[in-house]
This record gives C-alpha cells, sequence and structure tokens, in this order.
C-alpha cells in the first residue's frame, strides 16, 4: 500500500515526487500496443500516465457496460503497474478530448428537457448509476490499495462551460461516497475566470494551457493556496478538422522552452504523448460560426505519431526530462513493423437503398423522428415519403436537423445540405425535381460528430427533430431507417446497384505478414470504411487526413474484408494498402 498526498508539493510515501505525465487514451489505441506505448513514455523518463474514461463508450446503452478489449481500462492500468508507472484517471462523465459529445452517452438525449453538466436531477441520476458501476472497478486500482492511481480528476474544464458551484460539490461528493482516497484534481483554462467558477473546495486546482507557462503559472499560483503547480494538459499540438486545409503542427522550439519552464516550476502532464485514432464515429467536432467535425486521426502532432513512431519532439523532451529525472532503459517487447499490400479491385457492391432491409427495420412516424428516439446513437438515419400531393419540388427546407443531408427523390440526387444550410430554405434546381407527384423522397442524414464543447452540446440530437417542408408546407408521414452501421456482415451484396447513389463495396486484401498499414482512398468521395466488420472510421476528400490508419492486429492471416460505405456516389473503384500515412 502506497500514499500520495498534495501538501506545499506532491509526496509520493512522504518524499517530494516529480511528476512526470503523458497522456495515452486507451480507448484511442488498439490494446494489444498499449505496452509498446506505455514502454515508449516510460523510456522518455515520465514516472506516469494519464487517460481519460469515456462515458459513452463503456455505457453505450442505457444499463449496458463494456470493460472488454479495447475497452478493458484494468488491463490498461495494470500494464501501466508492471511498468512502474503511475496512474492519473479523468473519470467525469465530460472528458471534451475532442471525443463523441465529449464522451456523454447520445442516448442522454432520448429524454425531453435533459440539461448537461449542472445541478438537473435527471443527469445527476444516471451519473450516479454509471458511477456505481465504474468506481469499483477503479478504486481497488488506488495506491492505497496497492494499484498505481495516485490522482483522480472531479470534472473537466468546468470554467469554460459553467458556473454552478454546487453541480461541482456534488460530483466531488459522488466521488468520494464511492471510494475515491487519492487526492482530487481539477483542470481549467489559466484565466481567473475559467478558475473562479471551475475549482471546488478539496479538490486542487491545476491548468491546461500549451504555451507561455511561467505567466499562466502565475494565474495559478492564488487558486493553488501554496500547493503545487500543474499543467494537466501541456498541449503539444493540435487536432485536425475535415477541411481545415492541412495537417496542424506546433512550434517545436516553443514547446520544448514550455516543458523545461513547466519542470522547473511545478509538474506537467504531456497532452497528447500519444494521440491514436477516432476509430468508428467517435470523432468530435466544435462549433463556433460553424460546425467543425475532427477527422478520424488524432495524430495531435504528438510526442508519438498515431501509429506509435518517434518524433523530433521525442527527443527534445526526452533531453529536457533528463535534466530533472533519470532516463531508464527500456527494452521495447512489441515488434511493429509497416508493410503495403497494394491496389485491391472492388469484388462486390450493392446500393444502400437495394440492401436497406436487410441492414435496418423501418419505423413509421406522422413526424419525422431524431436518431436518439430511434434509439440510435450514430452513423446515419434514412427518412423515407411518398409525395402524394406535390406535383414537383421547388424549395425544400429542414427544421431541427444535424449534421449532413443527402435529398433524393425518385433515386435523384437533388440536393446535398450541411449545417447552416440544412436550416435554411433550398432551392431546388429547375428541372431537377419536377413531375414528382407520386415518388419517393429519401432524405440520408448523416451524424458527423456530436460536439464536445461548450453550450452547443445541448442541442446534438442527430437526423431531423423537427419538421420536413417542402414548397413551403410541411410535410407528413414518414419511414425512418436506423443505419448505425454495427451490423455490415447482414449487406446484402446479391442486391441491385445503381451508379452515383450511396453504395456498399467490398475488396478482399490477402495478407501474408501482418503489419501496420495505411488506406489510401483516392478518387473516393466521403464515407466509412469497415475491416472485418471493425469501423476503421470516416473518410473525406476534402482532407487533410487522406488515409486511414490500420495497425496490424485488426488484420488477419490470409483474407481480409474490407467495406466502403460512400456517401457520395464517387466510388473509386479501387483501394491500396500503403506502408506510410498521409495526413495532409
Amino acid at each position: 500500500m502506497g500514499k500520495f498526498e498534495i501538501r506545499d508539493n506532491f509526496y509520493l510515501d512522504g518524499h517530494p515526487f516529480k511528476l512526470i505525465s503523458g497522456s495515452i487514451h486507451y480507448f484511442r489505441v488498439v490494446p494489444e500496443y498499449w505496452r509498446d506505448r506505455l514502454e515508449k513514455l516510460k523510456a522518455m523518463g515520465a514516472n506516469t500516465v494519464e487517460t481519460y474514461i469515456p462515458w459513452n463508450a463503456h455505457e453505450p446503452k442505457k444499463g449496458q457496460f463494456n470493460f472488454e478489449g479495447g475497452l478493458d481500462l484494468v488491463r490498461f492500468i495494470k500494464t501501466a503497474q508492471e511498468l512502474g508507472l503511475y496512474v492519473i484517471l479523468r473519470p467525469s462523465p465530460y472528458i471534451c478530448a475532442e471525443w463523441e459529445f465529449g464522451g456523454l452517452p447520445a442516448w442522454l438525449l432520448c429524454e425531453d428537457n435533459m440539461r448537461l453538466r449542472a445541478c438537473h436531477e435527471p443527469f445527476l441520476e444516471h451519473v450516479r448509476a454509471y458511477y456505481d458501476v465504474l468506481f469499483p472497478i477503479i478504486t481497488p486500482l488506488q495506491i492505497t490499495r496497492g494499484g498505481p492511481v495516485i490522482l483522480m480528476q472531479v470534472e473537466n474544464e468546468y470554467g469554460y462551460y459553467g458556473d454552478d458551484g454546487r453541480y461541482m460539490e456534488t460530483m466531488r461528493d459522488i466521488m468520494l461516497e464511492r471510494g475515491v482516497e487519492v487526492p482530487l484534481i481539477t483542470s481549467d483554462g489559466p484565466f481567473e475566470e475559467s478558475l473562479s467558477c471551475g475549482t471546488v473546495a478539496g479538490a486542487h486546482p491545476t491548468g491546461n494551457f500549451g504555451s507561455r507557462t511561467r505567466e499562466r503559472f502565475k494565474v495559478l499560483e492564488p487558486y493553488a493556496k501554496g500547493g503545487p503547480l500543474m499543467c494537466a494538459e501541456f498541449w503539444v499540438g493540435w487536432f485536425d478538422h475535415w477541411g481545415n486545409g492541412g495537417h496542424m503542427t506546433g512550434d517545436l522550439e516553443q514547446s520544448t522552452k514550455d516543458l523545461d519552464d513547466m519542470l522547473d516550476l511545478g509538474h506537467v502532464n504531456i497532452y497528447m504523448f500519444e494521440g491514436g485514432t477516432n476509430f468508428g464515429f467517435m470523432n468530435g467536432s466544435n462549433y463556433y460560426d460553424e460546425l467543425t467535425p475532427d477527422v478520424t486521426s488524432y495524430d495531435y502532432d504528438a510526442v508519438l505519431t498515431e501509429a506509435g513512431d518517434f518524433t523530433k519532439k521525442y527527443e527534445n523532451y526526452k533531453k529536457v526530462i533528463s535534466k530533472y529525472a533519470d532516463i531508464p532503459s527500456v527494452e521495447f517487447s512489441t515488434k511493429i513493423v509497416k508493410k503495403s499490400y497494394g491496389r485491391h479491385e472492388v469484388k462486390d457492391k450493392v446500393g444502400l437503398f437495394e440492401t436497406l432491409g436487410s441492414i435496418s427495420s423501418p419505423i413509421e412516424s406522422t413526424f419525422p423522428i431524431c436518431m436518439e428516439k430511434c434509439g440510435q446513437s450514430y452513423g446515419y438515419i434514412l427518412y423515407r415519403s411518398r409525395l402524394e400531393r406535390e406535383k414537383n419540388i421547388e424549395k425544400i427546407r429542414l427544421w431541427g436537423a444535424n449534421d449532413r443531408a443527402n435529398i433524393f427523390v425518385n433515386n435523384s440526387r437533388i440536393a446535398t445540405l450541411y449545417d447552416k444550410e440544412l436550416t435554411a430554405e433550398c432551392e431546388v434546381a429547375s428541372g431537377t425535381a419536377e413531375k414528382v407527384q407520386g415518388a419517393s423522397i429519401d432524405i440520408l442524414m448523416e451524424n458527423m460528430g456530436r460536439v464536445n464543447f461548450g453550450p452547443m452540446m445541448e442541442s446534438q440530437r442527430k437526423g431531423i427533430a423537427g419538421c420536413v417542408q417542402i414548397n413551403g408546407h410541411i410535410h407528413y408521414d414518414w419511414t425512418m431507417y436506423p443505419l448505425e452501421l454495427d451490423n455490415v456482415d447482414k449487406i446484402d451484396f446479391s442486391k441491385g446497384y445503381t451508379e452515383g447513389l450511396p453504395a456498399f463495396y467490398r475488396f478482399e486484401p490477402e495478407v501474408r505478414e501482418l503489419g501496420d498499414t495505411f488506406l489510401e482512398l483516392s478518387g473516393w468521395g466521403k464515407g466509412c470504411v469497415f475491416l472485418n466488420g471493425f469501423n476503421l472510421g470516416r473518410y473525406w476528400e476534402i482532407g487533410p487526413q487522406k488515409r486511414l490508419y490500420i495497425p496490424a492486429p485488426l488484420l488477419r492471416k490470409g483474407m481480409n474484408e474490407i467495406i466502403v460505405f460512400e456517401t457520395e456516389g464517387k466510388a473509386g473503384g479501387m483501394i491500396e494498402l500503403k506502408d506510410e500515412p498521409d495526413i495532409g
């Protein structure tokens, strides 16, 4: 058993402790590579690893929990302990992290009038129920009980969000009631406004920032009240969003100096040591003036690349850390190679509309129903109706719609609307939808990733939550087809196919030796990719990410199946598996 204390400094078993940590999100790295990434963290001189815990991944459906495979948090923590690393856990219901909905489960939005991150009892009831399952798993791993966990976070950057002090006190108490014995922390932006709103008695305040260390620590110092100064998120890079013009990179020379300043004055958690990957539909989005969904890669210009490769940043940081701590000798135990598996042609293809009945069960309603109230969290949802009274379509408008719509009449695409275009009246080009009486109308809606930061989080119901207005009147009688695409094995490739419409394409690459590889989708438009049933994530021709990372453990020797869901009708016909990334 051990003891970790916060007094004028951090103390481990009564001795001053220089906390040098790096962020690795276990849920963004395949479990076969956890040990490799942790070994590389230790070899840089760090003594601690930090991770968030994403509520939406662990409780994907209300009352249904998953702590296995890539979500085996206990295995990750124990692997760190085996390597002599300590652990900081951030189990707050909200994590931000550029993760879908900031880690909150989408099923919260099934409830009318749900309010988030405040003393709203329906929200707190769900938090308590989740914590009743989570904390019996993590509290035995505290240092006080022989584990490596030395700190836990109460909430995450709450000062950027709200000022409900009673909520922060409640969150603190919920954790203490469930057996937390290690010190608690908060982490907020290094500004008076953020710290005054985000701190709470009984939790040590830390700051999140990426530059101007000495200035930021001066703002934090009065709140630390003589305690240690710590940057809980030293932002060493940044994340990419679709269409941002190129991969985001930081100033290496400046960040190296800032790390030196942090370790001179206090303590650090490097965010990110390795960013990893937003597999599946789990990327988040930001919304300031417009929607900016994050790409599949969470490379973050981190210390290790998305694929776990060393960078110049690693060497610079290791040199700085060596001034403050001994650098251990670490033998890397995981053999990782990169492979190119060549070009592959389409083996089978089938249209979405043709195979719809095999992958989705219809829900009928007078009104369109949003994704969450259809029992769906992620992916796409198709709205279908018949135009009985309309003789043509001149204008169309979607009310309460998020995030992107492809609209078809009689299997002919008439409009593609995104973000603010959804709520503005769209004029349909003359001749594209004339004489439509009796025709079918299909609206394929895509959830591009729920907003993970700020007030827009409370406006994240996906699909169509309001109505569809055609030529100035509301159109009723809809059938919803949820398309979470967690059942791609049900796709019937024996059905038909129509050029230029949403469709699935199947490939069968043969693999003799397993290695990391990168999927090139040149000539394709927009969609997502599945490897042996595993959702690799999204692609979009606008970049900056051009290739999807495939870790070797997701492949199998022999024949592999890759399914591409292309929504824009821009099928490239071929894919290529290369041995290096291209993220713009």
